[in-house]
């Protein structure tokens, strides 16, 4: 028998609890009883997210949400400024392409933040540039960039929103969209909520809504003027993914009973001790600076397959964590410290990465990355 530890940054453990209120009889999303559901989770999230405005809750994975925030927004022609600085940033861009959206793409090293003066520079040249869309954290390189220096410069810019990618970083560290002037905030359930795939969530604030009269971008689904009239009376514009909803109402409550003070300390020692305990093995980081607290991601020793070091866990210790992507791939693993995470699926995680790549014939000594992570554990 092989015990499983799921340690990927998407989808990541799901508690008991929650897994057990989401077992319940299934209820209607018409019926009475599920609209105090919705109102009580709809004053959650906007705890959670920090803000005074609607979130709008959709059935979909995090990349509806990214969807949405092009496509409700902007019209065809329209310029935007989009950061690639991996796969998910990538990602932005193939969205406006889609809807003839012409995105100004800011081509960062992967493993580094963009520069927010970039961004201000391509601003004061173009100011008819109507959006910036970023990620807060680029999951497939563990790097934060920095969205509140980012803020405070389109807050200059009465018709640019400012779109940010919280999927990996929502319940992670800390974001107050309403002070950095962040316009739309979007995050998935998969990620720090702890849940299921199959959730995504989008905070929208007057800036963008006013933005939104005017958008010529075909829509439907994702229609996010029609969820927001549903969501204020306690409802949805279609089918929701109820099971999910119910367990998002356990999981607001636990997060609740944490703080988010000590929720955005959690993933801040997590962070830390599986740095150290990388580091300690005598293996390097991808990032160059401005690591993320909800994923860290390691270069493979030289003449190591990546690949082959992620396959091993599962396959040996049966921990799951992550490859590279693209370019990446096979140069680099991912190890998750989001959500519902504490110090020993650290320990484990490092630990793991130790013992296969010795079995592969790393020279590292073993242990000494576990003893790196137990001392920063210590010293807290």
């Amino acid at each position: 028998m092989i015990k499983k530890y799921l340690l990927a940054p998407g989808p990541t453990q799901v508690p008991p609890e929650v897994l057990l209120r989401m077992a319940y009889p299934m209820v209607h999303h018409r019926a009475p009883d599920f609209g105090p559901v919705m109102e009580e989770i709809s004053e959650g999230l906007k705890w959670l997210f920090q803000t005074r405005n609607d979130v709008l809750i959709m059935a979909s994975s995090g990349t509806g949400a990214m969807e949405g925030s092009v496509s409700n927004f902007l019209s065809p022609g329209d310029k935007v400024i989009t950061v690639n600085g991996g796969k998910f940033g990538e990602r932005w861009g193939k969205i406006c392409k889609a809807y003839g959206v012409n995105a100004i793409e800011i081509k960062v090293e992967w493993g580094e933040s963009v520069d927010p003066a970039v961004i201000a520079g391509h601003l004061e040249r173009d100011p008819s540039i109507k959006g910036v869309y970023v990620q807060a954290s680029e999951t497939s390189t563990g790097v934060a960039h920095d969205v509140k220096a980012i803020g405070e410069i389109v807050k200059s810019y009465p018709g640019t929103i400012f779109v940010v990618d919280a999927i990996t970083a929502l319940g992670v560290f800390d974001i107050r969209p309403d002070e950095w002037g962040i316009d739309i905030l979007i995050t998935g359930s998969q990620k720090a909520l702890m849940l299921p795939p199959g959730l995504a969530f989008a905070g929208v604030n007057d800036k963008a809504w006013k933005m939104n009269e005017t958008a010529r971008c075909s829509r439907f689904y994702f229609d996010f003027k029609k969820e927001r009239e549903n969501l204020r009376k306690n409802t949805s514009a279609y089918t929701p993914a109820i099971s999910l909803i119910i367990g998002l109402q356990y999981v607001l409550k636990m997060l609740k009973e944490e703080g988010l003070e000590n929720i955005f300390a959690r993933h801040k020692l997590l962070a830390a001790a599986t740095r150290e305990g990388i580091k300690g093995f005598g293996l390097e980081l991808l990032p160059k600076s401005a690591p993320s607290d909800a994923v860290t991601a390691v270069k493979a020793p030289e003449g190591f397959d990546g690949q082959q070091i992620y396959k091993r866990l599962r396959e040996i210790y049966g921990i799951t964590a992550a490859g590279g992507q693209d370019h990446l791939k096979g140069k680099i693993f991912r190890i998750s410290h989001m959500g519902y995470c504490d110090k020993f699926d650290v320990i484990i995680a490092i630990s793991g990465v130790e013992m296969v790549l010795k079995e592969m014939g790393y020279p590292g000594e073993l242990g000494s990355g576990v003893r790196r992570v137990e001392e920063v554990f210590i010293k807290d």
